[in-house]
């Protein structure tokens, strides 16, 4: 009788052994889904947006959370979707606007957005392990900054339109030049602050409810023991 308890106790853990192993192997891409589609909704309004705001959209300008997405996906995705995700988002959304206006996919104005949402990538990647709304809320405003300064002042460094002084490093991050945009650069960073924090806590609570569904799959797919 105890032998036969005990068989059967032998194959209960196991089933729950193989349920938990194979739960394991879904459940990290599982409660990413949500996050996921609220990638692919901001990339899908980046190429809206940029294919309309030659049309006189100028509100829409930067409206795209580009920083938030590196930070957020280096925060909580495994390891080989933590700078993939983001840079490959990137990259299909310029390609599909660079397409239409007819401009060269890689120049050097582009490399350097790549760069800079590594390095805000690598802020998410220190706050890996204590990744919530309330670090992650103040860092997003700290990667947009970054992310604004960087690719602004070698637009400065680059662009023959500026004076290569503290003068024309101001104008860069404050006016811009009128030749490229009537819309001057603080509202670009303006849009792209209320942007990135927006999406970082929506992120936040996509990740939440990825966790949470998943949680409720696994305590399903667990046997019950008599």
């Amino acid at each position: 009788m105890f032998a036969a308890h005990l068989k059967a106790r032998r194959k209960t853990d196991s089933a729950r052994a193989n349920a938990l192993c194979i739960s394991y192997r879904t459940d990290r891409f599982s409660e990413m889904i949500p996050a996921l589609l609220l990638i692919l909704s901001a990339a899908a309004y980046r190429i809206t947006s940029g294919l309309l705001i030659h049309s006189g959209a100028n509100w829409l300008s930067n409206l795209t959370p580009l920083a938030a997405i590196a930070l957020c996906s280096a925060a909580y995705f495994p390891l080989k979707y933590k700078f993939s995700v983001p840079l490959v988002t990137l990259f299909i959304s310029d390609a599909v606007i660079n397409f239409h206006y007819g401009v060269p996919l890689l120049d050097s104005q582009i490399l350097v957005r790549y760069v800079a949402l590594a390095g805000v990538g690598c802020i998410g990647f220190v706050l890996q392990n204590r990744a919530s709304l309330k670090t992650l809320a103040p860092a997003s405003l700290a990667a947009s900054t970054f992310f604004y300064v960087l690719t602004n002042a070698f637009s400065w460094l680059s662009d023959p339109g500026y004076t290569k002084n503290l003068a024309g490093l101001v104008q860069a991050l404050t006016t811009g030049l009128a030749a490229y945009s009537a819309t001057p650069s603080w509202m670009f960073f303006r849009n792209s602050l209320a942007s990135d924090l927006l999406f970082t806590i929506l992120f936040v609570v996509c990740i939440n409810l990825g966790r949470s569904a998943e949680s409720s799959r696994v305590r399903a797919a667990v046997p019950r023991t008599a």
